[in-house]
């Protein structure tokens, strides 16, 4: 019996070889897998560059950063901070100028400075002498056009947006970066010793991004502004990567904030966007207080004095002298012993009961009784704020009352002269007369202190480098007077000092 006919099986359907399982064909897979990857590569590359995802940076900017890095990593990155690595830019008006320009002047050095003085319109011709004396300013520079900006705060002035932008603008001038480490921003109502900025700024990694500065003296500006901005007045230093990736940013950033106020303000929301906090130092004074500054300046934290604004709202710093002359008295003495300048000493004469309070490069104030360092080390509210308050809660910091009785206030001596011999360096303190000086020889059970002391001369040392890494308090020693004249010497000491010196009393 024949066997059944089984049909043929039909071959299946043929493939592109395109389609083929990879197992068939390893080379086929390879190529399949290289093509993939060249066209999501030229995909991705497409919707990268698209103009639709925003317009490339300026060419000015984009070769800003570019040369940024290369500083950063360039020979000579390490070494110590100089001026010459400082550019600083200063905000003005042409109306203010003629009078300011002479505050700016007690501080720049042209021969070690960079930097320049922008203004919202040429600068008039300087009137009189003052003419030739024009080399020993900073260059003028009149800051762009800040019209197509909005600006809708009720109660500030459009002229923060020129301000603000000083750093974008000083960022692209400078083009390459030349050895530019920081770019410090002032106004031209503020002094500044550049020798403890130096000092101060040496303590940060310039190729990181930083800010620096510090916040106002009054509580009512730090809430309203922000607890965590440097205030301008005072000073903002910017690391040079800081200042570059804001100068790429700010233009677009400061257009979501046309309801702030000013300029530092705008800068410190521009600089938050970027994720960079504060790195606050107490030596930058916004100075926002009115009056007699005096309960300030004999109190200085010890911290490198660094800058103070506002100089024309407060009383002429030393008595008998108009402001502008106590300010050339001032930056003699803070140029003649920067680290010691303002720095606070204080010493006991154990026999009289008499305590020294000297502020280096001051005043001296002579107390009829004992204050221990604690309380030396609060501010007399000699002062009242920026906003004409004086309540203690007004301020960021501690104060304590001006003394109400007469016979419990101190004598004062106020810097005459200040002068270097070899190492040391010397000031002479003149006593100050006061109007209560009868009432008090009349009412007071005991009679003033150093009643035949017309005048103390105080030797002090130079104070240590390293502040930041050990910081030291002064001490001072009493040594004799001969004719009026009473002679102190402040040396440095270390932190056991005061205990010592209050456990002898």
């Amino acid at each position: 019996m024949p066997k059944p006919h089984h049909a043929a099986p039909s071959p299946p359907p043929l493939l592109p070889l395109a389609l083929l399982p990879p197992r068939h064909c390893p080379l086929a897979a390879a190529v399949l897998a290289l093509l993939s990857v060249l066209l999501a590569t030229a995909l991705w590359l497409l919707l990268v560059l698209s103009p639709s995802q925003g317009a490339p940076p300026a060419a000015s900017e984009h070769s800003a950063l570019s040369d940024a890095g290369a500083a950063v990593a360039g020979p000579g990155a390490a070494s110590p901070l100089a001026l010459g690595h400082i550019v600083f830019g200063i905000a003005g008006s042409a109306h203010l100028w003629p009078r300011r320009r002479e505050y700016v002047r007690l501080w720049w050095d042209p021969a070690t400075m960079r930097g320049h003085v922008w203004l919202d319109a040429g600068a008039p011709a300087a009137p009189g002498p003052s003419a030739a004396w024009e080399g020993s300013l900073p260059p003028i520079r009149v800051s762009e056009d800040t019209s197509r900006f909005r600006y809708t705060n009720p109660t500030g002035h459009p002229s923060g947006l020129r301000i603000a932008r000083i750093a974008a603008e000083a960022v692209r001038l400078i083009g390459g970066g030349a050895g530019v480490r920081w770019v410090v921003l002032v106004d031209d109502d503020t002094v500044l010793c550049a020798d403890n900025l130096v000092a101060v700024l040496s303590k940060y990694d310039w190729r990181e991004m930083v800010y620096v500065g510090a916040s106002s003296e009054s509580h009512s500006a730090n809430t309203y502004f922000s607890h965590s901005m440097a205030f301008g007045g005072g000073g903002v230093a910017l690391s040079f990567p800081l200042a570059v990736a804001l100068a790429q940013t700010l233009d677009v950033c400061i257009e979501r904030y046309p309801k702030l106020y000013g300029s530092d303000d705008r800068l410190h929301a521009c600089i938050t966007e970027l994720g960079v906090p504060l790195s606050r130092e107490y030596g930058f004074h916004q100075w926002d207080i009115r009056g007699n500054a005096h309960g300030l300046l004999a109190s200085h934290p010890i911290a490198p004095f660094i800058s103070i604004h506002h100089v024309e709202l407060v009383d002429p710093i030393y008595p008998g002298l108009n402001s502008l002359e106590s300010l050339d008295l001032f930056t003699k003495a803070m140029k003649m012993e920067p680290m010691s300048f303002l720095q606070r000493s204080v010493c006991y004469d154990q026999s009289q009961k008499l305590t020294f309070a000297v502020s280096l490069g001051y005043s001296i104030e002579v107390y009829p009784n004992v204050l221990l360092p604690r309380d030396l080390e609060r501010s007399q509210r000699t002062y009242i704020a920026y906003n004409r308050m004086s309540q203690r809660n007004e301020f960021d910091f501690d104060t304590r009352d001006v003394q109400k009785s007469l016979c419990k206030q101190p004598i004062l001596f106020f810097l005459k002269e200040v002068w270097k011999d070899g190492n040391m360096t010397r000031g002479s303190y003149i006593r100050s007369s006061g109007r209560n000086d009868l009432k008090r020889k009349v009412f007071c059970f005991r009679s003033p202190p150093l009643p035949d002391i017309a005048e103390i001369q105080v030797s002090s040392s130079p104070l240590s480098k390293h502040w930041h890494l050990a910081p030291r308090r002064l001490c001072s020693a009493l040594k004799g007077s001969i004719n009026g004249t009473l002679f102190m010497f402040v040396r440095q000491c270390g932190r056991g000092t005061f205990g010592s010196a209050s456990d002898s009393l």
